[in-house]
């Protein structure tokens, strides 16, 4: 990467606040360039022959799968400010259903990049490997065709399209060799030509928005250029310039944890601005090294075609923003845990996600995109939606920060994928997936399976809101095979009445995974039409038998709104009707507050309250009434929920024991104690001091006295509080099991063949002397084979007992390469994709083999069910684990040795030196709890594996860190000093 010195004088501009600039110079083009070559294709109506799509179901393994890099313990801490701080309009407002509904693509491939387009006449959907056209009623004008019918070279992937309404043009754009570039001759897809542009220099995640001057690419590349510029240039008779010319530039200080993503705001419409350069954002997290504080950068890039020599990239400019989190699992690429047992997805972290828009208004012209950011303060996650606008205030004008807003789907659900745009009146539309979260309710009260949504707010909302409920757009059908998920959606804005909002996202539909489109509107449809959207007090507490009831009152009518009826009942008994004067503008809400005052007083009663308008001329009655349960909360009663830690593990000793208290009363408590005892005895109490847990909230408490479970052996934590004056003793206290396992590992290095005749079976022994009562069996296989769906791999135990570890899957793929059987892995092995790497649950069950003995022998079962492939057992590893001491051998990588040098300053030096193995391997961090600090992918360099590990803003203690593939791995203690 080219190396720009950078003057770090960072201060707060005249033009803004929360918004400041690195004094660098302007950078100007590193290249100008033509096509590599330009080529004129003819419609897709003249084909005699169309070229259908073929997917490609194996994992993308691209630059965004693999670089993750984040700094353990560096960056911002705690929950997410905005989202703890939701404005009481957030959610309330009632989405309407969406106008149409339909699957655009079937496809395999994984992920399914779905983006689309919509122009006067038709929607453009593209996917991975193709695209398909509709009219706007949703009807197929072509097949699901592949690139071919438009680009001339053959190639792979991220297929982007936008509608370039000024020019009433299509632009399509996909990598084959380096970037491809069609740009039609006018507004009809099937009959236009199209001229292509063939630029060989970009190579991975091509995101192309539309600007006054130009097409902006960003890339995610390690070389200097992050931007491409092609210009929009056409020709006398419409059509697109052969010779435009196309720029490169570097984005001078851009900061990224090794994928870059940044965007170049799209403009929506026709309305383009008259002067100023383009920008582009990125975000920038603390948590990264060379990240002072969270925040967004923006550069301008300002094209000269007459004398590109004159064309500039601006200075970076600082957008500072409230913390946020980006890293999920210390960077690992798999990370949701899908709801129905499927294989943990990609969050897309550290991605401003497709597509920033721009749209430009009569008193200011707005930009807005979105990033996912982890709102869960703990260990876990919970996805959550970023989401910015910043504006100026005319053409080539500084850009501010005007709002802000994280979005939290309702039911503890996780929200991410999304994509937003603004319509003609500045309400914004905000597609997204959801899906369960480690919170959300499984009795059937929540969406539970990975589903297509959206949400919105109008122009008048309060700033940082979300008003409008979450709405589903289609509900899935079950979790998403594999781990490569969406990468990117796209929502688009209609052109015809720059009111509809064209969302396309990915999910499993009923015939399997499918990109699927949602259309819907904000913007009024009607004249007159009101309603309640929300009850805002009481609350729940400790309530009086005089309580205000409260209400907003929304305007969903074209109209202006007076002299509107407002009702209240509760529990179904006498209505109170007074009259909210107004006057109430369009798409706005108001407050209004009842004279009439009702009784709330009887303590641990739930209340339901009901407001509605009765407005004379209302022409939709279905959104006027809105219902409420109001509870009268005792004021004392708390308890423990849960004993977080210690957990199960190998090598325990003396753990720390840390509790999660809830306040399930009216009024913030503090000081009281808490005990826990170990199999209930030794009773160990404290107070929790100055801790103080408000109404309806969780506060963490670790006792000072440690636990001893340094035998081997299974023990149980109970927990309780003892607040003077509690007023519910069944919830006081929560108890947890833990165990202290051993494990041995027993290898088999003997290589036998399998195959290639139907009905060959191979077999394999380990004897193992050992014996021991199993709590946990675990087997590692490394297998050369073709076509391993013509395999049926068992364990058989010394007893007898048959476990089926595999049986038909991966199709026409090969090998199984290490790969780990574990029943405690998120994703089956018959989700997963060969060459299988990594930890698969078997397809039978491994629990049923505990409580056996250890010794005897242990049969690895390969059968080859199919003629004509044929392969070879390389190696297994049985791993028995049980509840008594063990002495523990060799582990992963047998004669390899993993070095950890101390260079000082907590920074540390990570190896594993060996020219026999050349898998992918993963780093992980974990600290004392097992919790995962820190993942990263390493590959072989050619002489080992290596990694500089900066420890510096971790806390003191000590750290394990791991090298291997799934369970089998090098393992070392570090100390932090």
């Amino acid at each position: 990467m080219k190396k720009i010195n950078l003057l770090l004088c960072i201060a707060l501009l005249a033009f803004g606040f929360g918004v400041s600039a690195q004094q660098t110079e302007p950078v100007g083009p590193f290249t100008v360039t033509t096509a590599a070559t330009v080529t004129k294709m003819p419609s897709i109506a003249s084909r005699s022959e169309l070229i259908p799509s073929v997917d490609k179901p194996v994992p993308m393994q691209d630059g965004r799968a693999t670089k993750n890099k984040i700094i353990i313990g560096k960056g911002s801490k705690g929950p997410d400010a905005l989202a703890a701080t939701k404005h009481r309009t957030a959610g309330t407002v009632p989405g309407r259903m969406p106008n149409m509904v339909i699957e655009t693509a079937l496809s395999n491939s994984q992920p399914t990049d779905p983006s689309g387009a919509v122009g006067p006449n038709h929607y453009f959907a593209v996917f991975n490997t193709g695209f398909r056209i509709f009219d706007k009623d949703g009807t197929p004008l072509t097949a699901q065709l592949g690139t071919g019918n438009i680009f001339p070279a053959s190639g792979c992937c991220d297929l982007t399209v936008s509608y370039d309404n000024l020019a009433n043009r299509w632009v399509v754009s996909f990598l084959g060799n380096g970037v491809q570039i069609a740009i039609s001759d006018d507004s009809d897809p099937i009959n236009t030509e199209w001229t292509v542009y063939n630029f060989p220099s970009i190579s991975d995640y091509n995101k192309l928005s539309v600007w006054r001057d130009g097409y902006y690419v960003t890339e995610n590349t390690s070389g200097s250029t992050k931007l491409w510029v092609l210009e929009r240039a056409f020709l006398g008779d419409g059509s697109p310039d052969p010779a435009a010319q196309m720029a490169g530039f570097e984005l001078p200080g851009i900061v990224t944890s090794g994928f870059h993503s940044p965007q170049a705001l799209n403009i929506t419409d026709d309305n383009h601005p008259t002067t100023g350069g383009c920008p582009i954002v990125y975000l920038q997290d603390d948590a990264w090294g060379g990240v002072a504080t969270d925040h967004v950068k923006l550069w301008e890039a300002t094209m000269d075609w007459d004398n590109t020599a004159n064309s500039t990239v601006s200075a970076p400019l600082e957008i500072v923003v409230t913390d946020f989190t980006s890293v999920f699992d210390g960077g690992l690429f798999t990370n949701l845990a899908q709801p129905n047992g499927g294989s943990d997805i990609d969050a897309l972290q550290a991605t401003i996600m497709n597509q920033a828009q721009f749209r430009k208004f009569g008193s200011h012209n707005s930009g807005v995109f979105n990033f996912v950011v982890d709102t869960d303060d703990t260990a876990g996650e919970l996805a959550g939606i970023r989401w910015i606008e910043i504006r100026q205030a005319a053409d080539g004008g500084a850009w501010t920060l005007f709002q802000e807003g994280t979005y939290t789907a309702p039911d503890g659900k996780h929200a991410w994928h999304a994509s937003m745009a603004m319509d003609q009146n500045g309400n914004i539309g905000m597609g997204y997936s959801g899906m369960a979260g480690p919170t959300t309710p499984t009795d059937g009260s929540a969406d539970l399976t990975l589903s297509s949504y959206y949400t919105g707010r109008y122009a008048a909302d309060a700033p940082g809101t979300m008003t409008v409920e979450e709405t589903l757009i289609a509900k899935g059908s079950g979790d998403i095979p594999g781990t490569r998920y969406g990468d990117y959606g796209k929502m688009d804005v209609d052109p015809s009445n720059d009111k509809g909002f064209w969302f396309l996202n990915e999910y499993v539909g009923t015939s399997g995974r499918a990109n699927v489109l949602g259309v819907f509107q904000l913007a009024p449809n009607l004249p007159n039409d009101t309603g309640v959207t929300s009850i805002d007090a009481p609350v729940d507490g400790n309530l009086s038998n005089a309580e205000q009831i409260t209400v907003t009152i929304f305007n969903f009518g074209e109209n202006e709104a007076s002299d509107i009826d407002v009702t209240y009942q509760i529990d179904g008994g006498a209505v109170v009707t007074e009259t909210f004067a107004g006057p109430l503008a369009s798409s706005t809400s108001a407050q209004y507050t009842f004279t009439a005052t009702a009784d709330f007083s009887t303590e641990g009663q739930v209340y339901s309250v009901t407001a509605a308008t009765d407005y004379s001329i209302d022409e939709d009655n279905a959104n006027d009434s809105t219902t409420r349960d109001v509870t009268n909360i005792p004021a004392a009663d708390v308890g423990v929920v849960a004993v977080t830690a210690p957990t199960t593990g190998e090598n325990l000793m003396t753990e720390t024991v840390t509790i999660t208290i809830e306040n399930f009363g009216s009024v913030a408590q503090t000081g009281f104690d808490v005990t826990y005892t170990l199999d209930g005895a030794g009773a160990v109490t404290e107070n929790v001091g100055a801790l103080s847990i408000d109404p309806g909230m969780t506060g963490m408490y670790t006792f000072t006295t440690g636990v001893d479970l340094s035998e081997i052996a299974t023990y149980v934590i109970e927990a309780t509080t003892a607040l003077a004056g509690d007023a519910d003793a069944t919830n006081d206290s929560a108890s947890t099991s833990v165990t202290n396992l051993s494990c041995l590992s027993y290898d088999s290095t003997d290589s036998a063949a399998i195959g290639p005749n139907s009905g060959t079976v191979t077999e394999t022994i380990i004897v193992v002397t050992d014996d021991f009562i199993l709590t946990d069996v675990n087997v590692t296989v490394d297998i050369t084979h073709t076509w391993d769906s013509d395999l049926t791999i068992e364990l058989v135990a010394p007893d007898g007992t048959v476990v089926e570890l595999a049986n038909a899957v991966g199709g026409s793929g090969d090998n199984f390469t290490n790969t780990v059987f574990d029943g405690d892995a998120a994703t089956s092995i018959a989700d997963g994709d060969a060459p299988f790497t990594g930890v698969f649950a078997p397809s039978g069950d491994l629990s049923t083999l505990n409580g056996l003995t250890s010794s005897g022998d242990w049969t690895l079962r390969v059968t080859d069910n199919a003629n004509g492939d044929g392969g070879t057992l390389n190696g297994w590893i049985l791993q028995l684990c049980a509840a008594e001491s063990l002495s523990v051998p060799e582990p992963f990588l047998v004669g390899t040795e993993l070095q950890v040098i101390n260079r000082g300053d907590n920074q540390f030096n990570i190896s594993l030196n060996t020219t026999e193995f050349n898998e992918r391997l993963d780093l992980n961090v974990y600290n004392m709890l097992g919790q995962r600090l820190l993942n990263h992918r390493l590959f072989n360099d050619g002489s080992g594996y290596d990694y500089d590990l900066n420890m510096s803003y971790a806390a003191k203690g000590i750290y394990i860190v791991k090298v291997g593939t799934g369970d089998a791995g090098k393992v070392k203690r570090i100390v932090v000093q």
